[in-house]
């Protein structure tokens, strides 16, 4: 951690200690500050307490609750409800995980119920408690677990968006590099099919009887040139491609039937059947790639063979096919197609046909030659569009973050409100034991001792009576009150007592 960081701690650390020990040099209840020993104990527990904070946040909430407790039962005190607040906050704030908050606050309040019942009090500091801690502990708390997991969407979106950058300048020089593999493969393809021509030629002048013996000669030194030079072209672009690289997808600007007649012009014998079709997109360009790589590959590996272009059109689907006969003076199996160490540009044929949506056959075919063919649609299948990384992870992060704020705030609302039916449960029954049913009224009489009624009676009389009731009878020893209703503190049964008989009974509105 940076210097400068850790004494920014340090002096927030110092700043909260002081205002926390405030209220408690206040002296402002003698319950929980009254002596200075009390006082020189607060301030240094607090010190404490916020020294271990950041590494424990949840013992100096326990510390501070620890500490309210013995001084009143409501929780709340003069001296340490801010330190509640703050270390509520900071809990929420710095704590990972809410499960153990839960489990503290309920610890709390079982603990103030347990109290509330040794001592013999009534139930009604339990749920001052009750309040005190929701508000001055869960509700800071919840407030701290907010701004914690807003802090976190924050840093999170920071960092994908640093990642984003850097993700893009990584697509960036593989599209570069990928524009580049296309360059290489249009070269290797046009240039390819061109020197293939020129080795035609070539070999048409190596055989024509009207050229002396030298003439012949040159041109078979070119045709064997020719060939060469396209073998070193194939290798060096096979360098300058990218592995594993697709298919380049930039054609010349000619059409399928210019193609062939370019090749017929060029010596090679080529018979077109069928009209190739105006097809779009990548499946044009895949036809137009089959015609070519077939009639590179008749003129490059059978020099004089026949070749046919066969174009079908069936329905939604076109087949074409380019098969040529074997080369003039090859043996058996040679002069087909394709050596076998060779048909790197099929692979990339192959490319091409399967991203239009097509499939791409070849092999020698029966009485010697080779067959180039392929099965393309009309239309090439619609390109899926995949999510950046980036993007996926942010969703990821976001959706992690709501999940979390969930958590972190209908855990605690669902722990308020079983709070609030616990309460209001107790509440009820509490009154209840003060609940004289009627029918047990009715049979009370005058005069009848006390043990003979108290069957009849409930477990507790009220406290005190209710408001605004006449006043008692003269000359009585005591008088009871009990609840005609379990909900409504009004009417009441006033039972009144002299010697431990009764002598009044009497229901007040």
């Amino acid at each position: 951690m940076p210097e400068t960081s850790r004494a920014r701690r340090r002096l927030f650390d110092l700043a909260l200690w002081v205002l926390l020990s405030v209220p408690v040099l206040l002296r402002s209840d003698p319950n929980d500050g009254g002596s200075w020993f009390q006082v020189a104990a607060g301030v240094t527990v607090l010190g404490g307490c916020v020294a271990v904070s950041r590494r424990w946040p949840l013992l100096p909430l326990a510390v501070t609750v620890a500490a309210s407790l013995p001084a009143t039962l409501e929780l709340f005190t003069p001296s340490y409800s801010l330190a509640l607040v703050a270390f509520g906050y900071l809990a929420g704030r710095r704590q990972d995980h809410t499960r153990g908050s839960l489990w503290l606050f309920g610890a709390v309040a079982a603990v103030g119920l347990l109290l509330t019942r040794l001592t013999g009090t009534s139930l009604g500091p339990w749920f001052t408690l009750l309040l005190a801690l929701a508000l001055a502990i869960v509700a800071p708390w919840l407030v701290g677990r907010y701004v914690r997991q807003y802090d976190r969407l924050v840093r999170s979106g920071w960092e994908l968006a640093d990642r984003m950058e850097r993700e893009q300048a990584a697509v960036a020089d593989r599209e570069r590099l990928r524009e580049r593999s296309r360059i290489a493969g249009d070269m290797h393809d046009s240039l390819g099919h061109d020197l293939a021509l020129i080795a035609v030629r070539a070999g048409a002048l190596e055989v024509d009887p009207g050229l002396g013996p030298e003439q012949q000669r040159a041109a078979g030194d070119l045709r064997r040139a020719a060939a060469e030079a396209t073998e070193r072209l194939r290798d060096v672009i096979g360098v300058l491609r990218e592995e594993g690289a697709g298919a380049p997808t930039t054609p010349p600007d000619e059409t399928v039937g210019e193609l062939v007649d370019r090749a017929r012009a060029s010596g090679l014998g080529v018979t077109l059947r069928g009209a190739p079709p105006e097809l779009a997109g990548m499946t044009g360009r895949a036809l137009y790639g089959v015609v070519r790589e077939g009639l590179t590959n008749a003129a490059k590996h059978a020099p004089g063979a026949a070749v046919t272009v066969e174009v079908r059109e069936s329905g939604p689907r076109v087949t074409v096919r380019v098969e040529n006969g074997p080369g003039e003076g090859a043996g058996p199996g040679e002069g087909a197609g394709p050596p076998a160490s060779g048909g790197s540009g099929l692979v990339g044929l192959d490319e091409r046909v399967r991203l239009a949506g097509g499939t791409l056959t070849h092999g020698p075919v029966r009485g010697g030659g080779f067959a180039l063919e392929a099965v393309l649609p009309r239309r090439a299948p619609a390109a899926v569009p995949v999510a950046p990384t980036s993007a996926r992870e942010l969703d990821r992060a976001r959706r992690r973050v709501r999940e979390d704020l969930v958590r972190a705030i209908w855990i605690p609302l669902a722990l308020l409100v079983a709070l609030a039916v616990l309460t209001a449960g107790v509440a009820v029954w509490s009154q209840s034991r003060s609940y004289l049913e009627p029918d047990n009224y009715a049979r009370l009489l005058v005069g009848q001792a006390y043990a003979e009624i108290v069957e009849d009676l409930p477990d507790h009389a009220l406290e005190a009576p209710p408001a605004g009731l006449p006043p008692e009878p003269a000359g009585v020893d005591e008088c009871r009150y009990y609840r005609a209703t379990v909900f409504a503190e009004v009417p009441v049964y006033r039972l009144c007592f002299t010697g431990g008989r009764l002598v009044s009974a009497a229901e007040l509105p």
